[in-house]
Parts: C-alpha cells; structure tokens; sequence
C-alpha cells in the first residue's frame, strides 16, 4: 500500500519473514496481503505482529514461566506449561485481527497506526481453556471480570500497564483459551511464546501475549486499557460522524464480517477469458453464510463457491468463476455471515480507526 512519501520498508525480525515494518519499538509489523492468497492458515513466520509497550522480554525459558491466578478465588494458584499440558486440551482455529486493522484507509485520516489490510492472521490454536482454570481456582460468589496480563513493561513509569479484561460468562466460554501451540508448533516470541490468550471471534486487543498473570476481579475493570482505549462509540456498526462528540461508547469487542480477494490486487491487468477469482471471509464467530462478487461495482452480484469449513471463527476461503471480456471493470466482494450480518456499502468513521469492513472494490484491466 503505497502512501505519498513512499513505499512502506520491509524488514525480517527474529522467527520471522520479511514482513511490513510499521513501527521497530514497539515492534508493530504488517503481514504482506499477498501471503493470504497462499492456504487457509497463516504461516507462524508471516503472521503480524503488534505490542503497545516496548518493555517486551527478548528471551522466555518455558520451564520457568508460570502463570498466577489470583484475586476473587477461592485458592491462588500458580501454573507452569507443565500445569497447562496435564490439562484438557482443545483446538480453535480462529482469526486473530487487530482492532485497527485498515485504519491507513479511514477517512478523515484518525492516528494510530497506520495498518492497511494486513494486521490479522489465521491460525490453529490448542490450549486449555480459561474456564477450566478459573474451576481449579475455584470463583468467588463476587467475581464479575476477569482480568488477564503479560510480560511486557511500559518503558516510563506513567505508561499504565497493559491488562484486559473479559466478563466473567465470556472468560468462561468454550473458546476463550490459553494457548500453548500456534499451528502445531510453539509461537514465535513476538506472537506470545509461551503462551497467550485466544478470544476467539474477538478483536487482538483481549489476545493477551505472554500471559503471566490471571486476576478474578469483584468489580468492572477501570484501568486505562478498558475505560479509555479500545472503545468504540454504541452505535449500529460503531460509526458516527467525524467530529462528533457526546455520544456513549462501549468496550471493542467482536469481530466485524469482512472479505477480501486475494488472486489479485486493486489495479491489475489480466488476461481476458476463464479467470478464477480466489477470496477469504470471516466473522465474529456466526460463520460464513455466503460470499458474492460482482464485476460492475456492486449493481449485480453472483454467488462465488465456498472452499472447506475449517470452523466458525477461521478464515473461510471462497473462488469465484468469471469470463473477463476485454474492458475496465471494478470488482466488489461482499460477505454475509450466519447470523445475517454483512458488509457496508459505505465506509463507518470513528476516531480510533476501528472495525472497517466496507465492501472491497478492485479496479481490474482485461486485456
């Protein structure tokens, strides 16, 4: 995604690929789009990275990390991975998004980092779910939230410390999991080695790296993370309009429905005759109903070809049939998700840059 003062620098940092450096410290890093267009699950090395405090420990020995639980329980416990692993394992593959993901195209432009589409990722996690540590702690009849923190430090002492919190019913959740493996394989560090929290239909914000600590409150959390950042204001698709001001907001929470085509970029030129338009889809957990495409802009649309269901929460691919005559085309794609949400015609504005998911268009050259 090019912007007026150049392209964005691609750089590899440790157990990972050349990927799209937004900022080096905190590392916030970019999965290059093309890499979606590759399989279903997003490779360990590609997936994206972003911290929000640059305290971040450069080595982890597993054997010594441990997890505290603690607060409004019956009894404290602390858990090492070995804990974890003697523990029920369950498997989710799930998409990890960042709350801003997209917010380089908002308009009036809003600060924040500047992502285009690339600060996401899916993977196959396996884990152990929260509920099932919160029963071994035992809960006390006053928890209400569920507080979860990592390791990573604000560099100065008025950075507040990043914690997120969950209501007590959605920590204790099928698919809210700690999370040991990463596609099979131990996540890389800047993704969360050893383990982090997985939301599953929820935005990256709650996905904790690094966990270390567990924190059962008896009130709703106040800290800078929740009642100031990551909210979102309270209304249909958490837009309004620039400048406005007064309005209520809530905590970020769910994922938007979106989709993409990943075969090829806006701006191409291709070949005329059979071409197969290939795409990605997904939600905040419903699952993809159906996923359409129309070559004129978005005044007809035809149903493309859902690919393997790989669960409710994963990316959800899709390919597409077109006979491209010779002409200027713009292609649009538009997802509609199991519980009958779908995409914006229009794109929604707010000023934290967060939950875009317009219909895509593509401008395509057949030659």
């Amino acid at each position: 995604m090019p912007f007026a003062n150049g392209d964005r620098e691609l750089l590899a940092f440790p157990q990972k690929r050349a990927l799209i450096v937004m900022t080096p410290r905190p590392p916030q890093l970019e999965t290059p789009f093309a890499v979606f267009d590759d399989g279903v699950l997003t490779p360990n090395d590609a997936f994206f990275v972003r911290w929000h405090l640059a305290g971040i420990p450069q080595s982890i020995d597993a054997s010594t990390h441990r997890i505290v639980v603690n607060g409004a329980v019956q009894r404290e416990l602390t858990l090492s991975l070995r804990d974890l692993a003697a523990m029920p394992a369950v498997e989710i593959v799930a998409v990890n998004e960042c709350s801003g993901n997209s917010r380089a195209f908002f308009h009036p432009r809003v600060p924040g980092g500047q992502w285009g589409n690339g600060a996401m990722g899916n993977a196959r996690w396996t884990g152990v779910r929260v509920r099932d540590i919160l029963d071994r702690a035992g809960l006390l009849p006053n928890a209400k939230q569920v507080q979860f923190r990592g390791l990573d430090e604000p560099v100065e002492p008025p950075t507040p410390a990043f914690r997120k919190s969950l209501d007590v019913d959605v920590a204790r959740g099928d698919d809210v999991i700690v999370a040991y493996l990463m596609n099979g394989q131990p996540m890389p560090l800047l993704n969360g080695f050893p383990v982090r929290l997985v939301v599953a239909g929820w935005y990256a914000t709650y996905w904790v790296k690094m966990l270390s600590k567990i924190t059962v409150l008896d009130h709703v959390d106040d800290n800078f993370w929740m009642k100031t950042a990551y909210r979102i204001p309270d209304t249909p698709n958490a837009g309004v309009a620039p400048g406005s001001t007064g309005f209520a907001t809530v905590p970020i929470n769910k994922l938007a429905v979106r989709s993409f085509v990943t075969s090829l970029t806006d701006g191409a030129a291709i070949n005329a005759g059979p071409a197969v338009l290939r795409g990605i889809a997904f939600d905040g957990g419903s699952g993809i109903r159906s996923v359409e495409v129309s070559a004129d802009g978005g005044a007809s649309w035809r149903r493309a070809t859902l690919e393997q269901d790989y669960g409710k929460y994963s990316f959800r691919r899709w390919t597409f049939q077109w006979n491209a005559a010779p002409g200027a085309y713009v292609l649009a794609v538009r997802a509609t998700s199991n519980d009958g949400s779908t995409q914006n015609a229009t794109p929604i504005w707010n000023a934290g840059g967060y939950m875009r998911n317009v219909i895509e268009t593509y401008k395509v050259t057949v030659s």
